[in-house]
């Protein structure tokens, strides 16, 4: 199966709570998008797979418990045992940049041509929990941007949001650009997040942009969520405490909690 060339997403991401009380953002955020299956040798010099870099991802990061990852293995497993086999493995994800990262979200995209047939939503606390959400079809057709994916939220993610209720998951990726909407809550109430952007090819002079756009990179991601809590504590929001997150590392779309 023919991998792609690691392309390059300078987009957004916003984030917009309803209800009573009100907050919304929106930031330019870096991603890659890459096949980490693919020969290391596809890579521009300035991006690394498992060891420090300007950019790099390590497998550790991802597929698995926190800091414990296993890589597209684990991710490849999982679509297996929902009966996608024979697809090709993308991961969309903030890199490191010197060393540092953090990712609030990460998504492992399974392609079948150039069909997107199942995507898992690595979700990721400041707390140091994990839980993913595989999201496909019932009959496990392509997903398309008519779609919506649902599936019952398992994860403590923010202190302000209940983990009651379900996620509604929205992919529109094309050729040219990345899409995808989240939303939790039910009603007026509840908190949508976006990503999207245009879809590049990583190169040198896009990571050396991307750096010195955001020269903290991740450490400004993790910065800006605890600025973003402060002003939801500052506005009133309830704050609930953490309870212990779920034993399995995995809800599947349409499964019970």
């Amino acid at each position: 199966m023919t991998p792609h060339r690691p392309e390059h997403i300078a987009g957004h991401t916003s984030h917009a709570r309803r209800g009573s009380i009100k907050n919304a953002f929106r930031y330019g955020v870096d991603f890659v998008l890459i096949d980490l299956e693919a020969p290391e040798s596809e890579l521009p010099a300035l991006f690394s797979r498992n060891r420090i870099n300007l950019a790099s991802i390590h497998d550790c990061d991802h597929g698995g418990k926190l800091k414990q990852g296993i890589g597209a293995d684990w991710a490849r497993q999982h679509f297996s045992d929902a009966g996608l086999k024979d697809i090709r493995i993308d991961l969309l994800t903030q890199p490191r940049f010197l060393g540092y990262g953090f990712n609030p979200v990460s998504f492992w995209l399974g392609w079948r041509g150039p069909h997107l047939m199942g995507v898992i939503a690595e979700v990721s606390t400041p707390f140091g929990d994990r839980h993913s959400y595989l999201c496909v079809q019932d009959d496990l057709g392509p997903i398309t941007k008519a779609d919506q994916i649902t599936a019952p939220k398992a994860l403590h993610v923010s202190p302000f949001q209940q983990v009651d209720g379900h996620y509604t998951f929205h992919f529109d990726i094309t050729p040219n650009r990345v899409a995808i909407r989240i939303f939790h809550g039910n009603g007026d109430e509840g908190v949508i997040a976006t990503l999207y952007g245009p879809r590049q090819q990583m190169t040198n002079i896009s990571l050396i942009k991307a750096y010195l756009r955001r020269p903290f990179g991740p450490l400004r991601t993790m910065a800006l969520i605890h600025w973003q809590a402060l002003a939801l504590k500052l506005k009133g929001a309830t704050y609930r405490r953490r309870p212990a997150p779920p034993t399995h590392d995995l809800t599947k779309s349409g499964a019970p909690k």
